[in-house]
């Protein structure tokens, strides 16, 4: 009987043992497949943005997880001192356009660790009441980052607005400029949905395409209809020019954006002087959603709102061909400004 519980004994021993290290073996493996599966920030990676002390990747990586407790309240004030944390003025600003894809754009160089985005448009250049809260109030807005960082915020209204090109000059002069453009008249149509839609959300009517964008009297195209207005890149763009050099801007394809971000997203990479570090690991094609979404790593991705992408009211044709020909010389003028040609027609 003693031999026998001995030999059960050794048994469950050999068993144990044997599980214990089919175990040890499996996480060996996935360690190893986890560093493989990530290739966006290498540990041994790092770079020198601006000619700054270095930082490793894996130290921006931690960075993002805290400052996500921070914004959740989960995170004290002292781990923020400890970590050097700070919030500082953007050094890059997406300006517009209004439906040109500001919010894709944003939310896309997330994905690059020297890179913090401020979530929510702050309206500071463009309105009276923010603006004359002072410069203090709106870093206040940003948030927390390694001073070695990119603060990046978003506001469409600031690029057709007058005051703005000189305010932000005061700012700072050297600051470097993203606008995001599509095909003049599709944003216009884009713009025109996304008004629809929220009227219609309060059960209001409200007039066809057509007949806010074709002057009733004259049969032309309405030039005092604001989403007309906005897709006139030029004449925006010139009074930007007033303060700031071309060198400063940097013009994004927003229907590309779409279809083939990647090569868009390198663009502005070395436009902002940062290392390379966005990937095609990072962004997949979702079929439901129609759109690419971001993968930041293994256990986190995101898709843009699902209100991106509306559906577009169909549009008489002859409308949208006045409103081509419309645009057409204004965008022959913007794209030798810019020194970026695009296929619209």
């Amino acid at each position: 009987m003693l031999f026998k519980q001995q030999a059960l004994l050794r048994q469950k021993l050999f068993v144990l043992g044997s599980l214990a290290i089919g175990s040890l073996l499996y996480l060996v493996a996935r360690v190893g497949s986890l560093d493989r599966l990530q290739p966006i920030c290498p540990i041994d990676g790092r770079f020198r943005p601006h000619g700054q002390d270095e930082i490793p990747l894996r130290a921006l990586q931690f960075k993002r997880g805290l400052l996500h407790e921070f914004r959740k309240g989960n995170a004290t004030k002292e781990q923020i001192r400890l970590h050097n944390l700070v919030q500082q003025l953007p050094k890059a600003i997406i300006i517009g356009v209004r439906k040109g894809g500001t919010r894709a754009l944003l939310e896309m160089l997330n994905l690059h660790p020297a890179v913090v985005k401020a979530s929510q448009e702050i309206h500071f250049f463009d309105n009276d009441e923010n603006y004359a809260k002072g410069i203090e109030w709106y870093r206040k807005k940003m948030p927390f980052s390694y001073p070695h960082q990119i603060t990046i915020e978003k506001s469409p209204a600031y690029f057709i607005t007058e005051e703005v090109p000189e305010r932000i000059y005061k700012m700072n002069s050297s600051i470097k400029l993203l606008i995001i453009v599509r095909e003049p008249t599709t944003r216009a149509i884009s713009d025109y949905t996304q008004v629809l839609e929220g009227k219609e959300r309060k059960n209001k009517t409200y007039y066809k395409f057509e007949k806010l964008a074709i002057d009733p009297n004259t049969c032309e195209v309405n030039t005092k209809y604001k989403a007309v207005r906005t897709s006139i890149y030029t004449k925006h763009l010139e009074r930007w020019l007033k303060y700031f050099p071309i060198e400063q801007f940097h013009i994004v394809d927003g229907d590309r954006l779409i279809t083939e971000p990647l090569p868009e997203l390198q663009l502005v990479e070395k436009f902002l002087n940062l290392p390379p570090r966005i990937s095609q690991y990072n962004l997949y094609f979702n079929a439901t959603r129609g759109f690419y979404c971001l993968r930041f790593n293994i256990v986190f991705n995101k898709c843009l709102a699902g209100s991106k992408g509306r559906i577009h009211p169909e549009v008489d044709s002859s409308v949208i061909t006045k409103l081509r020909k419309f645009f057409h010389p204004f965008n022959q003028k913007f794209y030798q400004i810019t020194g970026r040609t695009f296929n619209w027609p």
